[in-house]
């Protein structure tokens, strides 16, 4: 795989169309498909829902140009690009060498020069050797610069567990760029909030860390054309009185299913997904700890230096006098990510989350 080389667009080379350095026009090439934008409500999977949501983006704004590994041709390891190469054309879905550290460097110039670069790390894993971009150059250029330059970058990350992958393909980050100021992070866990968030991010001058939970890209459904609420909002998923349980990613489902198991026993739990890793909504969080008294906070990456931990310390800082429980962490365990026939011993799953919920309760230590 070649980079393809960005040149700014001429009269006589408008995005979508490739030309050689000295802006003459290469071998003709396909014409690019006419891109359909999703005009009514429509049931997809997470993955379509992204794609629609890239369409859209690309549509709405000539500026987005997208960077990946194998995201042209092969539309992506998980197919989350699939057929936009087709529809928008090399100059704006740019096949790129394996290398994380030049694909972060490369938007970096793009944003420079005007573009909203759209990078996809193949797998989470993958982010480290660009991870010196991202934190160094990415989240500070616009603070440096005293807002004379922005950085509207957005970089999605595919991440967790669950897919029996091999090792450094099941890596949950996150914590890493919510210590990094400067950087907005989200995790979408549903195929409506795939939709809006992409587009809100892309839309946004802000950077954004937008983490796909890899084993939710097939879940299906309804996906309205609507964005849904700003991207730094949480959600409340399931309305409860008795305990407050926080979750985003791949674990907003097995924490409505505990939710639910909990309902049998007659406890009522609230599930709220935090959505937002970074700014968190804590408006929302405190009116729902202060009504229950209790909370549970759930992610797949390690319990140490979590982000769970932050969000419990701010919590009991902020709602302590209503507080009837210390908040209570389901986490991953402080190892490296087990092979992958041992990984559903290290994920949080339904008994595990239940076991928390009953902690808070008191029902056992």
């Amino acid at each position: 795989m070649t980079m393809t080389a960005m040149t700014r667009p001429t009269a006589s080379a408008p995005l979508g169309q490739t030309t050689g350095a000295g802006g003459d026009a290469r071998e003709p090439v396909a014409a690019p498909r006419t891109p359909e934008p999703l005009e009514t409500t429509t049931t997809l999977t997470m993955a379509k829902a992204i794609n629609a949501g890239l369409r859209q983006a690309m549509l709405d704004d000539p500026k987005v140009v997208l960077l990946g590994e194998d995201i042209g041709l092969l539309g992506g390891v998980f197919r989350v690009t699939q057929d936009l190469l087709a529809e928008f054309g090399a100059r704006r879905v740019i096949d790129t060498p394996l290398a994380e550290s030049a694909i972060i460097g490369t938007a970096v110039g793009l944003a420079y020069r005007g573009y909203r670069p759209v990078c996809e790390i193949q797998f989470d894993g993958f982010i480290f050797p660009g991870f010196d971009q991202i934190v160094s150059q990415v989240a500070k250029l616009h603070y440096r610069s005293q807002g004379r330059v922005s950085m509207p970058i957005t970089i999605r990350v595919p991440f967790g567990g669950g897919i029996g992958a091999a090792e450094h393909h099941s890596e949950s980050p996150e914590a890493y760029f919510t210590h990094t100021s400067g950087l907005r992070v989200v995790a979408v866990s549903n195929p409506q909030d795939a939709y809006g968030l992409i587009r809100q991010a892309i839309a946004s001058d802000d950077p954004v860390l937008y983490f796909e939970p890899k084993r939710r890209y097939h879940v299906k459904g309804e996906v309205s054309p609507e964005l849904g609420q700003p991207m730094e909002r949480a959600a409340i998923v399931a309305a409860g009185t008795d305990v407050t349980l926080l979750c985003y990613g791949a674990l907003v489902t097995t924490a409505r299913d505990a939710a639910l198991a909990a309902s049998d026993e007659g406890v009522s739990v609230e599930v709220i997904d935090l959505r937002s890793l970074s700014p968190v909504d804590y408006e929302t969080i405190e009116a729902s700890v202060r009504k229950t008294g209790r909370l549970v906070i759930t992610h797949e990456a390690a319990r140490s230096g979590g982000l769970g931990g932050e969000i419990a310390a701010v919590i009991t800082e902020r709602c302590f006098d209503y507080l009837e429980a210390a908040p209570v962490r389901v986490t991953g365990f402080d190892i490296p990510y087990p092979a992958a026939k041992l990984e559903s011993h290290h994920l949080p799953d339904l008994d595990r989350i239940l076991d928390g919920v009953d902690r808070a309760l008191g029902r056992r230590r």
